[in-house]
């Protein structure tokens, strides 16, 4: 079938103050991005500080990657890797899946690693590869528009505090910025202009433009 694969990998979990904490939370994020999602392959760890999906959509699986990120950050973060096309199910206990769209996906998570060791794209933390049976010249040109995106987004949620990362993750779930002072104790102003200043706005316009990719 032709679907989305998203692989993660936790950055630094061993190093981390509280790891099994941490590890807790990305668990319930797991769980609380495939209730939301239903993906045919729902996430689940894998050996190590790996995890993997399969998602019947790019938009789906480009959402799905940042509700995990945001779940981690500020203590923890996760990097990304994103593929489309065709994916093979070899078994199902356990469950394994191989074909273009993971190798695409594997290939995705290997330009992050690289990325991040370069200044300008540091910050780097998600990364898309395009399914190989569509001509080069649209694969090269769907690639390019949808990792600027990721690029852009990632650059954001990299720069936020921990209480702008709540008020996103409260955007995120439906929450209104009302609703949101109340919870962190704070004057709606202050969270009007912690949207504004942080480019919250931004983040979640392009998180619907980017949800609704085939």
């Amino acid at each position: 079938m032709t679907a989305t694969t998203l692989i993660g990998d936790l950055i630094g979990s061993r190093t981390a103050a509280d790891r099994q904490a941490l590890h807790a939370r990305f668990e319930r994020a797991l769980d609380q991005v495939n209730a939301a999602f239903s993906p045919p392959t729902p996430m689940r760890m894998q050996v190590g500080d790996e995890y993997q999906g399969v998602f019947a959509t790019l938009g789906d699986a480009l959402s799905a990657s940042l509700l995990v990120r945001l779940a981690l950050r500020p203590e923890g973060d996760i990097r990304h890797g994103i593929g489309r096309g065709d994916v093979e199910v070899l078994g199902t206990s356990p469950r394994v899946e191989d074909g273009p769209g993971w190798w695409a996906a594997r290939a995705a998570i290997e330009r992050v690693e690289q990325a991040q060791a370069r200044a300008a794209t540091r910050t780097l933390r998600t990364a898309y590869v395009a399914d190989v049976s569509v001509s080069e010249e649209d694969r090269t040109a769907h690639e390019a528009l949808v990792n600027a995106s990721l690029l852009l987004r990632d650059e954001l949620v990299s720069g936020l505090s921990a209480r702008s990362l709540s008020v996103l993750r409260g955007l995120l779930a439906g929450q209104t910025q009302r609703d949101l002072a109340e919870q962190l104790g704070i004057s709606p102003s202050a969270v009007s202009q912690r949207v504004r200043a942080d480019g919250l706005g931004t983040i979640l316009a392009a998180h619907e433009l980017m949800g609704e990719l085939t």
